[in-house]
């Protein structure tokens, strides 16, 4: 085989749908729990983080932001749903990728997902900080002012680490400390289960429902006047947040769309589960439409509550929920909101920290990776090493990088998947178009292709050169391991079924 033929080589859509049958995990979930999973990664830190920057950067036109986020994530919704169900394996969009357009794509939807999963805990473990550390300071605990958020001083660009101040920097500390315990949690197998995850959803959804109808009282129809104040923005290319000062600068609707396009992502993760559904080819297209169907109403109406209840140039960018429902003087309104911030960030997390966990085994599954990635601790019965040195590598970015970076490269690095999982549903229908499909996109190749130019508008003319620089030069650092290691080891026409009599990757 040549070399570029063995650049795109696929996997058997076959074997896969074999692999799938084999029933490795055990199938429990049903279409309820996986929209549960996509809820409970989407709703968390997502809506509490994004929302309050949002206004600042976009006044009321903040919800045609979420409404244009929205839309993205639909068009990538139905195309996950139709690969979701046609191959129901562990993986997602990398499996997707591999199986469609090769195994260099698969590499680079897989080290893209590194930033949706393992990256996108460090900012929901930021926002956990910070709630907890405003219920602290209410019963008179306040921590050092260099331990309280990550704010690593700089003079000069953020790849010139040699100008990098980590004496007078900030550090947060205790969302560190917060994604350790979660992987030590996942270490020793005590997972987080669909019962308790959908507890979660509940208390979160619970929060946010109390806010809307709590905040309807406030309502000022006038709030909304002055609409889209900065318009869609300026439009440039790679113009998108470039200062992340708490202020918040005047961005626009695109810009910060592609912004809170953060609160979206999650409702792919019912896709990762897709080995353990009962009816996968039902199950999957009503988890993932199911989640962003309701996660989008959500949204939306926490906006507009929101404008509606203080004016959007007075909205703070910290806790802009507990400051709205001020002036009712009721603390145990405040009390709910952050019990659910509380919740919610802890289960989007621990969804987040597993499902780079899923992502690594089934790349390691696949030879991309070291078999050592995969290696089951024989007492626990997880991947321990795995886990620990990916709970390490996140409480680092935790502890140093500013919230509005995480976002970002978390954004780029999801936006780049739904690129590819659109491209790949209409490279299936014309390469293999008789596959058994019990859902079907509609309008092939409208819809993809909308998601396609949807993910690459708010991912050039959303995001700064900046996050582009950083997600580039890690790209790079990426692809050499791949033509050093798995463009060599991975063989997708040998994947086959694998034994496994003790049943250890269902702990994973």
């Amino acid at each position: 085989m040549s070399f570029v033929s063995e650049l795109f080589a696929t996997t058997n859509v076959d074997k896969l749908r074999a692999l799938a049958q084999q029933r490795i995990l055990k199938r429990a979930l049903t279409a309820k729990d996986l929209v549960a999973i996509g809820l409970g990664t989407m709703i968390g830190g997502g809506i509490f983080t994004t929302i309050g920057t949002g206004v600042k950067g976009a006044g009321p036109a903040v919800i045609v932001s979420y409404l244009l986020a929205g839309v993205t994530s639909f068009f990538a919704a139905l195309c996950y749903a139709e690969l979701g169900a046609m191959v129901p394996v562990a993986g997602s969009a990398y499996t997707y990728a591999y199986a469609t357009m090769g195994k260099l794509f698969a590499w680079i939807i897989g080290f893209a997902l590194i930033f949706e999963y393992g990256i996108s805990a460090a900012p929901v473990a930021q926002q956990f900080s910070a709630a907890l550390q405003d219920v602290l300071k209410s019963i008179g605990i306040v921590l050092p002012a260099w331990a309280q958020q990550s704010n690593l001083v700089m003079h000069g660009a953020w790849w010139q680490i040699w100008n990098w101040d980590f004496i007078h920097s900030q550090y947060d500390v205790v969302g560190a400390l917060f994604v350790i315990g979660l992987s030590v949690i996942l270490s020793i197998g005590i997972r987080e289960s669909a019962t308790t995850n959908n507890v979660f959803v509940v208390l979160k959804i619970s929060a946010l429902v109390v806010f809307v109808i709590a905040g309807i009282w406030l309502f000022h129809p006038e709030h909304f006047a002055n609409f889209a104040p900065y318009g869609w923005g300026a439009l440039q290319p790679f113009g998108g947040m470039a200062d992340y000062s708490s202020s918040a600068q005047p961005y626009g609707i695109v810009a910060i769309g592609a912004y809170v396009f953060f609160s979206y992502i999650g409702f792919d993760t019912a896709t990762t589960t897709a080995e353990e559904c009962k009816n996968p080819q039902r199950d999957v297209p009503m988890g993932v439409i199911g989640a962003l169907a309701i996660g989008t109403l959500i949204y939306c109406a926490t906006a507009i509550v929101l404008i509606g209840a203080v004016p959007w140039n007075q909205v703070p960018v910290k806790d802009p929920l507990v400051y709205a429902l001020n002036p009712l003087h009721q603390p145990w309104l405040s009390w709910i909101i952050t019990m659910g911030v509380l919740a919610g960030t802890t289960s989007v997390a621990l969804s987040s920290l597993l499902g780079q966990t899923r992502i690594f085994y089934v790349m390691a599954r696949d030879k991309m990776l070291p078999p050592a990635v995969a290696v089951i601790n024989p007492r626990f019965k997880t991947p321990v090493r795995t886990t620990m040195v990916t709970g390490v590598a996140v409480a680092l970015l935790t502890l140093i990088v500013p919230l509005n970076e995480l976002l970002n490269l978390v954004n780029i690095g999801t936006l780049i998947a739904f690129t590819v999982v659109c491209a790949g549903v209409i490279y299936l229908r014309k390469r293999k178009p008789d596959l058994p499909r019990s859902f079907k996109v509609p309008f092939v190749p409208l819809f993809p292709i909308l998601g396609i130019v949807c993910s690459l508008f708010l991912a050039v003319f959303g995001l700064s050169r900046t996050t582009w620089t950083w997600f580039a030069g890690a790209l790079v650092v990426g692809l050499i391991f791949f033509f050093s290691y798995g463009f060599r080891t991975s063989k997708p026409a040998e994947i086959e079924p694998v034994e496994d009599p003790e049943g250890i990757a269902e702990s994973i």
